[in-house]
């Protein structure tokens, strides 16, 4: 629908059939034409074909145009022929009209000052966005720089603290690194010396905190390890993994064994790695009985774990922290060697447990076994035998009457042993009579401690050869040291045997001699 045709419609020119025209008298006019500018052609009737025929040539000029939202037109020749429209056909009143116009120019004069407002407002409102734009960048600019100064002063922090103290060891063993309060009484008691906090331990190894946290910090996977890693063979067959300690970690388990294991107590059934004990002591105890008994804890050293270990120092009245460290530096995971992109790696294939060829090791070993030594000591006198222990050798002994309790002794022995978180060799238990040689710690003990006849003949025989040969010809097994290994084994003979230890260490000077 064009143009036309709308206006034709709002005016009500559609219609096929034209209202009746209504008798109207010929306005005259009011006071307020004075203000509309009013002359008698606009109070003049005007006809619906008259109104067609203006409104059609104002389309045509191109003079007919709506006004923009918010504007009431007023003031030009489509107006003025709307205005007349309205008045002739009785729509409006002048006095009406009148305040139309005035309204429009009210409206008119208020759009352009409230234009002027708004372009101040305008001013004043991008000069309160950049102030506020500004305001929050210099802001933003006072946070990141309260920010870095934040990470600064944590950094330094970080840097204060790792220096001056340890808070973390590594997973699953920091747990108590935090707990710092050591019971002072007990420790003097015992004649130890006091220790509460990591900087404590430091001081008294002549360590620096970082060189410590490096000695004790534990990791399954390592480009460096402490320990160097060798096998033996055993007297039984097989082989033995010992793990020796490097210089800086051997100095502090020297320290830790000097100052505090060898200062505490132990049961009288132990004699492994105790001042006046050996194995002979060990084998004394079982001469001449009527029955020995023989049993091994497996895996002696390595089921000792890191927890156990850590116990031992807290049990004595250290801090959880220095337990900790302690227990730390006191052992070690089993290793592998793993090469992974050129690199070798040492990964963990076991928990942490005492390394065998630690100083350490065999006195926080027995420091474990105390409760076991206790309760089996019991039952041997409850049974009336004697019991030693020699690390993981059992040892038991009595008269004729054990024969008939072997099989509930050894029972017992291996229950006990397993809620003391040890575990019984069945291969190694032995069951020894008068009538076979009674060894106990690799010492024949029927009458009077002795070595086995066959290896007293084997040294006779040797140093025999020797004066004909030559010292160096009896090494058929390739040993790397043998004259060194040839004295310690006549050094053991010795301590066993004085006597015969004393004839074949003659022997033995007369031909370094020669």
């Amino acid at each position: 629908m064009d143009l036309l045709e709308q206006l034709k419609k709002l005016l009500g020119l559609h219609r096929k059939t034209a209202p009746r025209p209504r008798k109207t008298k010929k306005p005259t006019p009011s006071p307020s034409a004075a203000f509309l500018q009013l002359d008698a052609s606009d109070l003049l009737p005007i006809t619906r074909e008259e109104l067609q025929s203006s409104l059609e040539e104002l389309i045509r000029k191109g003079d007919f145009r709506f006004a923009a939202r918010g504007t009431i037109p007023h003031g030009d020749d489509r107006t003025r022929l709307i205005n007349r429209a309205l008045l002739t056909q009785g729509l409006l009143t002048p006095e009406e009209l009148d305040q139309i116009v005035r309204i429009a120019q009210e409206h008119e004069r208020l759009q352009k000052a409230l234009l002027l407002i708004d372009k101040d407002v305008q001013k004043a409102g991008t000069a309160a966005v950049k102030a506020d734009r500004e305001a929050r960048a210099k802001r933003k600019e006072q946070k990141k720089a309260e920010a870095a100064q934040r990470k600064q002063d944590h950094a330094d922090a970080v840097a204060q603290r790792r220096a001056t103290d340890i808070v973390f060891l590594g997973p699953g063993v920091s747990g108590r690194l935090g707990q710092r309060e050591s019971e002072v009484p007990r420790l003097e008691a015992l004649g130890l010396p006091v220790l509460a906090t990591p900087a404590d331990v430091a001081q008294a190894l002549g360590l620096t905190i970082p060189r410590l946290r490096w000695l004790a910090f534990h990791t399954e996977v390592a480009k460096r390890i402490h320990y160097v890693h060798f096998t033996v063979p055993k007297r039984s067959g097989g082989t033995r993994t010992l793990s020796a300690p490097h210089g800086l970690l051997a100095a502090a388990q020297q320290w830790i064994l000097t100052n505090i294991l060898n200062k505490l107590p132990l049961e009288a059934p132990a004699h492994g790695f105790r001042a006046g004990h050996s194995i002979l002591t060990n084998a004394q105890a079982h001469v001449g009985r009527a029955v020995v008994v023989n049993m091994d804890l497996e895996g002696f050293f390595p089921s000792i774990g890191f927890r156990r270990v850590r116990s031992v120092f807290q049990r004595l009245g250290y801090s959880p922290a220095v337990a900790t460290l302690l227990a730390l530096l006191c052992t070690e995971c089993p290793r592998e060697p793993v090469v992974y992109a050129g690199e070798v790696y040492y990964v963990a294939t076991g928990p942490r447990g005492l390394p065998q060829g630690a100083c350490t090791s065999p006195a926080l070993s027995n420091q474990v076994a105390r409760r076991l030594d206790k309760r089996l000591g019991g039952l041997a006198n409850k049974m009336g035998l004697t019991y030693t222990r020699y690390a993981d050798d059992l040892s038991f002994s009595g008269e004729a009457a054990l024969n008939e309790k072997i099989g509930y002794l050894m029972t017992r022995v291996r229950h006990l042993a397993e809620e003391e978180g040890f575990a019984v060799n069945e291969k190694k238990s032995r069951v020894l009579r008068r009538n076979t040689a009674q060894t106990v710690t690799g010492l024949v003990v029927n009458q009077k401690p002795s070595l086995p006849r066959k290896e007293l003949r084997r040294l006779r025989a040797l140093l025999h050869r020797a004066r004909t040969e030559g010292l160096d010809a009896q090494n058929r097994e390739g040993r790397p040291n043998f004259r060194a290994w040839l004295a310690g084994k006549i050094a053991y003979v010795r301590m066993v045997r004085p006597d015969v230890g004393a004839r074949l260490q003659a022997e033995f000077q007369a031909l370094l001699s020669r």
